[in-house]
């Protein structure tokens, strides 16, 4: 009798063995990952570890994938919509797929060495299960688990659960490159995967596969995430993070202020317009709303007034504006309006403006700087425009950097235009100075040696329109004027193969000719010369008969 009872009790903890590992085959999917056009790139499986679409699988076929979808084990078909995280060395990640999902049990305590655990297949029928013993286990990073077994396994079964006889997941199966062994990794450890800050856009694993990072809860880091996706350079890939991002946080304004000027770039006005209204609509910050609305149409008027768009104006530019001061009388608010102002030409009131600003804790240098512009549209005496100048870089950080460099340059730029050429060049080399490495336009070189050469600087001239040239290859304009350079320093064949260069890139400009022409007479070249010469005259330049008549 006691042995009948104990067969009982064995059949049925057999049973609820069978039927718990059994359960855990409801949570085990199909993966397929697909290119840009469209086609297979890889096919696997994995299984789901939340409620809430949360599921783990093997790193290989999301690299270099466009997008994916999954199949459970009830037929339904869903797409992966983010990554959670990954790491390629042990080749595993855990990302969401859209929808709710039937979540398989983790193991809390490791399976031990010999003990019996089950490969669970996918089917969509009756469960595929077929058991293996670890044969040993290796510790990582003080808590997880690796585990080796000791036979072979179907390459169908890839990245398929381990579960143990609670039918509570181990591991994923992965295949050894010889495909003679077979391993797992903790599934605790792919579980443990989470996306901490923005920064985890950046990370060069991630970075392989087309499907978007998964948003931080944390919104601030998850704008952080938004403005870094913009900087990777896939258009497509980056409107996937907007829309995401607009629906974790529809009331946050940095959503639809990425997607409205997603739309301005793409000169999708009307786009840009109603996605700014929804955003004054949800938007919990209505004043920061109404302020890039303004900037967006502002910036639409300025830079692209040659596309038409009736319903925005540098009045509605003005309107949105004034609507964002008075719902938050910040200075910025009234920094903005200003610059519209000045904009539709109304220079006194803009000026008066920003010299109110300046009163404000938004000094700085740009409000006098902006303000010089404004005398300097008024046709204001010098005077009053260089102390306007002097005040921008004194309101600057000190000592100077490069944020004060570009009022360096204006005043630099004044002083030239004054014919004070020590002075310019002073102010020119200090804003060389600051600017520290940083990009700087050939058109300032070319400034510089103009006015180098009036106070006889002509070494640090020659460097300037050769740093110019650097910059600028292309540029007949500046070819030549390092031709008039060299002719004048009698560095003839300098002279020569500058004008040559310069004739090469515009074959119809004249002054490319007279220089080359005087520089082969010079050299005693004269046919040379006459046949460079009888060119430019031929382009209509008066000088070239001049040449002539004198090299004869």
């Amino acid at each position: 009798m006691k042995r009948f009872f104990y067969m009982v009790i064995t059949l049925m903890l057999t049973l609820n063995c069978s039927a718990q590992i059994e359960r855990a085959s409801r949570s085990v999917f199909t993966l397929t990952t697909f290119n840009k056009d469209g086609s297979i790139l890889a096919s696997s499986h994995g299984v789901f570890v939340g409620a809430d679409g949360e599921a783990i699988a093997t790193w290989t076929p999301f690299v270099g994938a466009d997008h994916a979808a999954v199949v459970d084990a009830g037929g339904k078909e869903m797409q992966v919509i983010s990554i959670i995280g990954a790491n390629e060395i042990y080749d595993v990640c855990k990302f969401r797929v859209k929808g709710s999902t039937k979540a398989a049990p983790l193991a809390k305590v490791p399976s031990a060495r010999g003990e019996k655990v089950w490969i669970m297949g996918y089917s969509l029928r009756k469960p595929q299960i077929d058991q293996r013993n670890v044969q040993s286990t290796e510790k990582f990073m003080d808590k997880y688990t690796y585990y080796i077994f000791s036979s072979t396994a179907p390459e169908n079964t890839a990245s398929c659960p381990f579960v143990n006889s609670k039918g509570e997941v181990i591991g994923l199966l992965q295949h050894s490159k010889s495909g003679e062994q077979i391993f797992a990794t903790d599934v605790n450890y792919i579980n443990d995967f989470c996306v901490k800050n923005g920064l985890a856009i950046n990370e060069p694993v991630l970075r392989q596969t087309g499907i978007p990072v998964e948003f931080p809860e944390n919104q601030e880091q998850a704008t952080v995430m938004l403005t870094l996706a913009q900087s990777q350079g896939d258009s497509l890939k980056y409107l996937k993070y907007i829309d995401t991002y607009i629906q974790h946080f529809p009331t946050a304004v940095e959503g639809y202020t990425a997607k409205a000027e997603n739309q301005f770039r793409a000169n999708d006005f009307a786009g840009a317009a109603s996605t700014m209204e929804t955003a004054l609509n949800k938007a919990s910050k209505k004043d920061e709303a109404h302020s890039v609305y303004a900037k967006l149409i502002y910036q639409k008027e300025l830079f692209k007034s040659d596309l038409p768009f009736e319903t925005w104006s540098l009045d509605k530019a003005l309107d949105e504006a004034e609507a964002a001061y008075k719902m938050n009388p910040l200075p910025f608010y009234l920094h903005q309006q200003a610059q519209i102002v000045f904009s539709k030409q109304d220079y006194q009131k803009a000026y008066d403006m920003f010299m109110g600003l300046a009163k404000t804790n938004l000094r700085n240098g740009e409000l006098f700087y902006e303000a010089a512009q404004c005398k300097t549209q008024m046709k204001a005496p010098r005077t009053e425009i260089m102390a306007l100048l002097d005040s921008a870089i004194a309101a600057s950080p000190q000592p100077l950097n490069a944020v004060g460099a570009p009022y360096v340059l204006a005043r630099g730029s004044e002083y030239f235009n004054a014919g004070e050429f020590r002075k310019a060049v002073t102010d020119f080399n200090q804003y060389d100075s600051l600017m520290q490495g940083r990009p700087i336009s050939s058109e300032f070189y070319y400034t510089r040696q103009k006015a180098e050469m009036q106070i006889r600087q002509y070494q640090q001239a020659l460097d300037d329109i050769n740093r110019a040239i650097l910059l600028t290859r292309d540029s007949p304009t500046l070819w030549a004027e390092k031709a008039s350079l060299h002719l004048r320093f009698n560095q003839l064949e300098d002279a020569i193969k500058s004008a040559t260069v310069c004739t090469q890139l515009e074959p119809d400009y004249a002054d490319g000719y007279i220089l080359l022409g005087v520089a082969q007479m010079a050299k005693k070249n004269k046919p040379e010369g006459e046949k460079a010469l009888l060119k430019a005259k031929e382009l209509g330049d008066p000088r070239a008969d001049e040449y002539l008549k004198k090299y004869r």
